[in-house]
């Protein structure tokens, strides 16, 4: 009997050591990540330019057209331009991963006394750096054109951390097409392909009632629109509605489905 349960023991204490080991391997992997983009701060211009551009195009574009003025436009655009950016920046995950793997990064990597899983985690987790600055830039860009979100700064924040939380589970998909890819090439095209439809096709930067009756089923149950929704509602009024609970279950289920399949095709791979 007390074989038994100092056999419990151990293996316990051992899958504690393993785990902890796991995670100061992956934090290291991810400081890593963070150490190539300080000595390669381009790679940092699709979350710092593409949210100034894209908000000062589609405000002063479609903002007279779609609410009548500017600052009428900005708490739709806002939400929608935010959510918008930061989906598209997890697209780099998949594409820097296939890119060190084609490079032989993680042949490299195996060869150390670490975490088989650590590359994989720690790249993952350096990407929410990118996902917190594109959310910051945007909305410090939307508050110098006049935007002034209702809900408050604690809502604001809240609604920051949805979008990023929520980016970070959709990366996980495109880490798997990472994984599985031949070229980082093709995991960007198919990315795109995936995104632009989800993107542009959501309540992001119209209103629903003005698409066609045919169209907007597919928006309503577009998942992008129930984010942008969610966002709208924290950042504008500082209220939580039930689109908040689907996105923050759809990025749950996502997470779910695609961690271990990245996760087993990734030690598959390696």
């Amino acid at each position: 009997m007390r074989t038994s349960i100092q056999a419990v023991s151990e293996r316990k204490l051992k899958n504690n050591t393993s785990f902890m080991q796991s995670l100061r391997n992956s934090l290291t992997m991810a400081y890593r990540g963070l150490l190539k983009i300080r000595r390669t701060p381009e790679q940092l211009f699709d979350v710092t330019l593409q949210p100034i551009l894209f908000t000062l195009m589609f405000t002063y574009i479609f903002g007279g057209a779609i609410s009548g003025d500017v600052a009428s436009y900005l708490p739709v655009i806002i939400p929608g331009i935010l959510v918008q950016t930061v989906i598209t920046t997890s697209v780099v995950t998949g594409v820097q991963l296939r890119e060190d793997m084609d490079k032989g990064v993680f042949d490299r990597f195996k060869s150390l006394p670490i975490a088989r899983i650590a590359p994989l985690a720690g790249a993952l987790l350096a990407d929410t750096i990118r996902y917190t600055i594109a959310t910051v830039l945007t909305f410090v860009m939307g508050y110098i054109m006049g935007y002034r979100p209702g809900g408050g700064l604690e809502y604001v924040a809240l609604a920051g951390i949805i979008v990023i939380a929520s980016s970070w589970a959709i990366s996980w998909i495109f880490a798997f097409f990472g994984v599985i890819a031949r070229t980082a090439s093709s995991v960007q095209g198919i990315s795109m392909i995936v995104l632009f439809p989800l993107t542009f096709l959501s309540n992001a930067f119209v209103p629903v009632e003005t698409m066609p009756n045919w169209l907007q089923w597919f928006v309503k149950f577009n998942p992008i629109s129930h984010l942008v929704t969610a966002v709208r509602d924290l950042a504008n009024t500082g209220t939580v509605g039930w689109d908040l609970g689907i996105s923050l279950i759809g990025a749950a289920v996502i997470v779910l489905i695609f961690a271990p399949l990245t996760v087993r095709a990734y030690m598959r791979r390696t």
